[in-house]
């Protein structure tokens, strides 16, 4: 039995890119012609020119908050503000609603979602029983769960969240092979069967996700017999990467293009250093083109030990979205990027508030390779001007700044 879901995973990256970039015109034109958001959104680009990664770089990133506020202003004449490119109907038999809230078509290809490679990834085959504890009320989740597993040719037993005790039940019952849901759901389920003198020996395997399953967590699962793997997949793009044997990092799906930008940017940060995740998805249902994650990653170098050639994250580093009030007013990742902008000679910068309650002091931490007589002065006004507050200038060498991701820090004591 293979130890790839497809071809697709062990292309040569040259191949893959090639491919990716072929089908990147294309579905910008479709996203053009079938979604009203991305028509706006997208007006005056020329798709047939967006051919490269730096072409792709220039459109406009479209983030959560921005698909949240397009939703509720047209919800009235479009229940997805828009950026649907299906009707409803049976190109769309179920459609979800996340928080906020926000809402999602799901379309009527097998696997949607595509998360049947990450589930086949975590051990999964087909003829195998998965006990899914996704949740299969108003989020996607349990959905995009269960028809990964069909694909591969798996049941799935629609166990959906709580009843902790009627969960363990029915897993001594069936014998299911694999556990899919939160890890924190699964440890729960573990030790009430313990708790009841029981043992589900069938279980040895679970695909993971929703929350962080730290080390330990996973390392406790094996002592319990079973190999938990982890994937990052959300609501509006289905799986963006997914974990392997080798437990270095997560490959990138065959489905998207992904760029790591500078937090309240757009703009593309050197490999391995730490930025928001902007997804561009290949779904001609649902054609999201530069989403922003708001989550924050980093690309790992090489490639992964098990033969998949795709590019590989670190995981989840955090939240991009760094916004914090400063003696009352907002400051955005966005305006430091337009503080930097205004200085060609600033390659990086980071915002540190600092002080006691209602006392806040901001420290701009500027990386430049000019540390010249004036530079401070002139980069303070411009912070007065774009976030109407004063800011200590510090002078940093490029490369002093910590690898974080970071341009807000809220160092302030709440004591």
């Amino acid at each position: 039995m293979s130890a790839f879901y497809d071809a697709l995973e062990t292309r040569t990256p040259q191949e893959r890119e090639a491919a990716l970039l072929a089908a990147l015109p294309r579905q910008i034109a479709h996203a053009q012609q079938y979604s009203s958001a991305f028509a706006a959104i997208l007006q005056g680009v020329d798709a047939a020119d967006i051919t490269s990664r730096a072409a792709l770089a220039r459109l406009p990133v479209t983030r959560k908050h921005e698909l949240l506020e397009r939703q509720k202003s047209e919800r009235s004449r479009h229940a997805f503000g828009g950026f649907n490119a299906i009707g409803f109907g049976k190109a769309m038999p179920r459609m979800f609603a996340s928080p906020g809230p926000i809402y999602e078509p799901e379309g009527s290809r097998p696997d949607y979602w595509r998360m049947a490679r990450a589930i086949y990834a975590a051990g999964f085959r087909a003829g195998e029983l998965a006990h899914n504890s996704f949740s299969y009320h108003f989020v996607p989740a349990g959905s995009m769960m269960e028809s990964g597993a069909q694909a591969l040719g798996a049941t799935v037993f629609p166990a959906g969240t709580g009843q902790t005790e009627q969960q363990v039940q029915a897993m001594l019952d069936l014998q299911p092979h694999g556990y899919i849901g939160t890890p924190s759901f699964l440890k729960i389920i573990l030790e009430k069967a313990q708790s009841q003198g029981q043992k589900i020996a069938s279980l040895t395997k679970a695909l993971v996700s929703g929350e962080a399953c730290p080390p330990s967590l996973r390392d406790w699962f094996a002592s319990q017999g079973v190999a938990a793997y982890q994937c990052y997949a959300t609501a509006d793009l289905g799986l963006i990467a997914y974990e392997t044997s080798a437990r270095e990092g997560l490959v990138l799906d065959e489905g998207v293009i992904v760029e790591i930008v500078r937090p309240g940017t757009g703009d593309p940060v050197p490999e391995g250093e730490v930025g928001e995740l902007v997804v561009t998805t290949l779904n001609p249902d649902y054609p999201l083109i530069r989403f922003g994650t708001g989550d924050l990653s980093a690309v790992l170098p090489g490639n992964c030990p098990t033969g998949r050639t795709n590019t590989r994250i670190k995981g989840w580093m955090g939240r991009a979205d760094q916004t914090t009030k400063v003696r009352g007013m907002f400051v955005h990742p966005g305006q430091i990027a337009e503080i930097v902008k205004r200085f060609p000679q600033v390659e990086k910068a980071r915002l540190v508030v600092t002080g006691a309650m209602a006392n806040d002091q901001m420290s701009l931490q500027v990386e430049t390779r000019e540390l010249g007589i004036g530079l401070s002065e002139q980069i303070a006004d411009a912070v007065r001007e774009v976030t109407k507050l004063r800011a200590e200038i510090v002078l940093l060498r490029p490369g002093e700044l910590p690898n974080d991701g970071k341009v807000i820090e809220d160092a302030r004591s709440y004591d």
